[in-house]
């Protein structure tokens, strides 16, 4: 039987310093029989110099290559471009500095021929700074099937940078959803309705951490996360999942807010009226992250 072709997309918006890493890594894969479609969604950067420093091996190394830029559209639109394109069996969509280690491709399609009834399946990364120095890993204990329930409830470990995906079911749902913060939660969640997602514990990539997880950068996914699930609000799921969404971000904020969380309970013991009106200037999410800390504490 013919090796089914992989399509692997790679959305670049200014990366310079990553996009060369992240085409080697596909480039040196085991599995041979591989598209690759790089779009650059407007970078102001050297990106576009940086890839077309590439062509000429990725044209000699890849079954079908595809290189495209033009002025920004956002990160969804640019999926659904690549999707359109696409003629492969399987998919991955890849962040134009993340790099994939070598058997990734191999084993999942794999993975993927063995089990019908799976829709994507995912694995374990190693987390890498911005000189590529190992700096942690994001490790699947052991494989197991995600349905719709465990990823809504958010009861699942999921890490985008491993994933592959059937095409023919990322099409039949409508590809990615245009607007989005956490459009990956998003698709999982829909995927889900058609079948399982499955974890396994191989190491499939390496995802780079930049220094932006702030206390605003996280208020911005903690509206992310609300934006998918008004997606969902006919599910009987709905409401559980709301509350697991402000519990993690509780727990999120708890570990950048020890200082500021400190100073209202100073605030809350040296004067309370002061306290109710600094209290209700805060953020919702804030908000709910002190009451967890004064109920922690009753307790």
């Amino acid at each position: 039987m013919n090796a089914p072709l992989v399509s692997i997309i790679i959305p670049c918006y200014n990366h310079e310093k990553f996009v060369q890493d992240s085409i080697r890594g596909i480039i040196n894969q085991s599995y041979e029989n591989v598209e690759l479609i790089i779009i650059d969604d407007g970078s102001k950067d050297s990106s576009v110099e940086k890839i077309k420093e590439m062509v000429v091996l990725c044209e000699k190394r890849f079954t079908k290559f595809e290189f495209r830029y033009r002025p920004n559209k956002g990160l969804s639109a640019t999926l659904n471009e690549a999707l359109e394109w696409c003629k492969g069996e399987y998919l991955s969509s890849q962040d134009s500095d993340d790099i994939i280690l070598p058997d990734k491709i191999e084993k999942q399609v794999k993975l993927l021929s063995d089990n019908k009834n799976v829709v994507a399946v995912f694995g374990s990364i190693y987390l890498i700074d911005e000189e590529n120095k190992n700096i942690g890993e994001e490790r699947i204990v052991e494989s197991r099937l995600y349905d719709f329930k465990s990823i809504i409830l958010n009861e699942c470990q999921i890490f985008c940078p491993s994933q592959m995906i059937r095409s023919e079911h990322l099409k039949k749902v409508g590809g990615y959803k245009d607007g989005l913060i956490i459009e990956d939660w998003y698709m999982w969640l829909k995927l889900a309705k058609i079948g399982d997602l499955l974890v396994v514990p191989d190491f499939f990539a390496k995802y780079r951490q930049h220094d932006n997880n702030t206390i605003k950068q996280l208020d911005k996914m903690h509206r992310g996360r609300l934006d998918v699930l008004s997606f969902f609000k006919d599910s009987p799921y709905y409401e559980k999942a709301l509350r697991n969404v402000y519990w993690l971000n509780c727990l999120e904020l708890a570990a950048k807010s020890n200082y500021e969380i400190k100073y209202l309970l100073q605030l809350f013991l040296i004067d309370p009226k002061r306290f109710i009106i600094d209290f209700f200037k805060k953020t919702y999410i804030l908000k709910k992250l002190f009451l967890s800390k004064i109920l922690k504490s009753a307790n």
